[in-house]
């Protein structure tokens, strides 16, 4: 079950002195699977980013057509020492792409091998800063959002989830977890039906999402309003991105303790590793194609909200 490798992860991670080589050796007893660290110092300290590759039986790396999946882990920092002792709220899009690595890792030994491969990345911080934000503070992060952008968005993933911790604010009125729109090359589309389908399967609920504005899919740093980080990777790809949001009813701030809830982490787990089987397997679309080519082909390009705007870089 996802539980078991959640909890694993969870009790790696709470740790002070916790860094990406001591979450590389959770993988050490998986041969097929390889885990790369990479230290990057910012002007607010270090942290390391970690790769995840989880290879399929006719995955692009063993010459195959499968699909490559991605999952990121989007976050601040899973700890503000000292400030903060313990594993902070923001910590849970970390822990839960950590965690669906592990447990694909782990099916490969047990004969469940996925078609397509799978690529797993987020960043290792004990020790982040932290960042007054309306309605509750977030996390900060050692490094900005582009050099997260460019270790954990990788050219080979064709579809991404990425994981975050979305409590800090007064929209999601759900414990839990909740989906966003599919986003892609500027364009807010309608929610996947496949993605609710998986969602309801895997949480035996109604599906629940959760609105995004323009502001949101723009690159962080150009003085608009964002819900939060997790659909920062649609800046840095033309590939579709869906936010996986670990909520809660109330407003919780990202660099709150006591505040990562096992089992709604675990959710998250089992949602992402079930949307992996499918998309690397052809089953699951996050996207209409023909549709998203009718809107381009009706209103033009929106890649401009990848820029830092008035056609700057991406983000």
């Amino acid at each position: 079950m996802a539980l078991k490798q959640t909890l694993i992860t969870f009790d790696v991670m709470d740790d002070g002195f916790v860094n990406g080589e001591k979450v590389k050796a959770l993988f050490s007893g998986y041969p097929n699977v390889a885990v790369t660290v990479n230290k990057v110092t910012g002007q607010k300290g270090s942290t390391d980013f970690i790769k995840i590759v989880i290879p399929g039986t006719n995955g692009k790396l063993k010459g195959g057509n499968a699909p490559t999946f991605g999952i990121i882990g989007r976050l601040g920092g899973i700890g503000a020492r000292p400030s903060r002792i313990g594993l902070v709220s923001d910590a849970d899009g970390a822990i839960a792409a950590v965690a669906s690595a592990l447990k694909l890792a782990d099916m490969q030994t047990k004969g469940d091998a996925l078609k397509g491969d799978v690529i797993v990345c987020t960043h290792i911080c004990p020790d982040a800063p932290t960042l007054p934000h309306d309605p509750v503070d977030f996390m900060d992060s050692p490094v900005d959002i582009l050099t997260m952008n460019q270790h954990e968005v990788t050219p080979e993933m064709e579809a991404i989830l990425s994981i975050d911790t979305t409590k800090g604010n007064r929209v999601i009125n759900h414990k839990g977890i909740a989906i966003s729109p599919t986003v892609k090359e500027g364009y807010i589309l309608r929610i996947s039906d496949d993605l609710v389908r998986i969602m309801e399967m895997a949480t035996g609920q109604f599906a629940v999402t959760f609105p995004i504005t323009t502001q949101d899919i723009t690159p962080y740093g150009n003085g608009l309003y964002h819900l939060n980080s997790i659909l920062q990777p649609c800046v840095a790809t033309d590939v579709p991105v869906v936010g996986v949001a670990v909520t809660a009813q109330s407003a919780v701030p990202g660099c709150g303790t006591g505040a990562s809830h096992e089992t709604d982490v675990a959710t998250a787990v089992r949602f992402s590793v079930e949307v992996a089987k499918e998309f690397t397997n052809g089953t699951c679309q996050f996207y209409d194609k023909e549709e998203f080519d009718r809107i381009t082909k009706l209103y033009g390009s929106m890649k401009v909200l990848q820029t830092g705007g008035e056609n700057g870089p991406r983000g």
